[in-house]
């Protein structure tokens, strides 16, 4: 803006400027016509002829005219190199050393071979016009002059500008003001977000950015909260994860450290310790297994959903969960719709499910699995005949390393990561997992995924 304003003044100052010197250069134009027209035309008052007299007819001429108050109507007579004598009009002209004054210029100006010209001079510059005059019988030489001194109007000009300056500097000034408040305001959500940022830590991720309005800045936070929410759901699943990883892993390397530090020269004993060994080795395996799979549910590239054919998928849980042991397996209902799911992620959920099923219900019990879809989405469900889950238990059990407390004829040694795995995958499909008492005794696990949608 300040380069606009110091443009527009100077432009305006070269207007102006130019304004004057088309005006002075159109009245010296008009001047040195009338005198030669006059010069032309005129006659002697006296003789009633044309003039003969130079001197005459320029007394004559500049009797009749009434000059500008910066313009000077001047004669001359005398020769070249010389001071020539003057004829003038008598008045006051404004300037300090006025041309009828200064026999220097004067001289210049009748030696100059031109009929237009400036004169630059200490005293101020002088734009002049000259007609010379030659009559026979008269004087040697002789020359009318206009001349114009343009330094009030140019100082005028000068002027005019340097208001133009002040004015501009003060628009200036306030508009820097008003920028510096309305940038404040627009600028303050993105000072929320630098603020925000040099405050984050690993152990605080909690700060938000208050979001107001529709505007892109709204956009800018609405999206940096939602990074915020990314980045702190995997630092949780990071600790989460070390954690876990921490409190489960302590008791196993315990017990494989203690049996190889006791371990004898027994063969007996040395393969009853490998033994053991072995089987710690491959739970720590298996939970560290589980505890990654869980790490990853937190990432958007988790699930990859594509159309599944929900019939032929609850066939092949069936046929994979008929292995996990000798169960009285029924395929209790098949919903024939096509849906988007991963179908890799949901075998895993129900087949997770169906181990859970065994290690809770006793050989030749019934374990039902099936599908349908309901008016919320699709369910795939796996239903026991065995204890059931207790009251207390159905709100824990879906954590990391929580187990019920009735475990009735269950069979394994697992982490308690098992259903927590499914309700990530679960969640991950935008569903959720259920849990209610089956008919007759036992428990139903429905996984409900209402993000696909038949």
């Amino acid at each position: 803006m300040a380069v606009g304003l110091v443009s527009v003044a100077m432009t305006t100052r070269s207007i102006l400027l130019r304004d004057v010197d088309h005006r002075v250069n159109g009245l010296l134009a008009q001047e040195a016509g009338e005198f030669a027209n006059f010069e032309e035309r005129g006659v002697d008052p006296e003789t009633g002829r044309p003039f003969t007299d130079p001197s005459r007819l320029l007394r004559e001429f500049l009797v009749r005219q009434y000059a500008d108050p910066d313009e000077e109507l001047i004669g001359l007579v005398g020769r070249a190199g010389q001071t020539p004598a003057q004829i003038i009009q008598p008045r006051d002209i404004p300037v300090a050393v006025p041309l009828h004054e200064d026999a220097d210029a004067r001289r210049r100006i009748l030696g100059s071979p031109d009929s237009t010209g400036t004169l630059h001079r200490a005293s101020g510059e002088i734009r002049w016009a000259k007609v010379t005059v030659a009559r026979a019988g008269g004087e040697a030489e002789a020359a009318f002059v206009v001349a114009f001194h343009p330094g009030r109007e140019q100082a005028a000009v000068n002027e005019e500008f340097r208001i133009l300056l002040a004015i501009s500097g003060v628009a200036l000034l306030m508009t820097t003001g008003i920028g510096w408040a309305v940038a404040g305001r627009i600028l303050q959500p993105v000072r929320l977000v630098r603020t925000a940022a040099a405050q984050l830590t690993e152990q605080d991720l909690t700060r938000r950015i208050p979001v107001h309005g529709r505007d892109d800045i709204a956009a800018l936070a609405e999206t940096f909260n939602a990074m915020l929410d990314r980045l702190e759901r995997a630092f949780a699943a990071q600790r989460e994860f070390v954690d876990d990883a921490g409190h489960e892993l302590r008791t196993p390397i315990t017990i494989v450290r203690g049996h190889l530090e006791l371990m004898g020269d027994d063969p007996v004993e040395r393969e009853e310790t490998i033994r053991l060994v072995t089987d710690e080795l491959d739970r720590m395996s298996r939970i560290v297994e589980d505890l990654l799979l869980l790490a990853k549910a937190e990432r958007p590239d988790f699930v990859t959903p594509e159309p599944v054919q929900l019939a032929e998928l609850t066939a092949d849980v069936y046929v994979k969960a008929r292995t996990l042991g000798e169960r009285d397996w029924q395929l209790a209902e098949v919903a024939d719709a096509e849906t988007e799911l991963d179908p890799q992620r949901i075998t895993q959920a129900m087949v997770q499910l169906a181990q859970n099923a065994v290690q809770h219900t006793a050989p030749g019990q019934t374990v039902r699995i099936g599908s349908r879809v309901d008016g919320q989405g699709v369910e795939l469900y796996v239903a026991d005949s065995g204890p059931g889950v207790q009251p207390q238990d159905a709100e824990v059990i879906f954590e990391r390393f929580r187990r019920g407390t009735a475990r009735r004829g269950a069979q394994g040694s697992g982490a308690g990561l098992g259903l927590s795995i499914v309700r990530a995958i679960a969640e991950a499909h935008g569903g959720r997992i259920r849990l209610h008492a089956t008919q007759g005794g036992g428990a139903t696990f429905v996984l409900t995924l209402e993000g696909a949608r038949p």
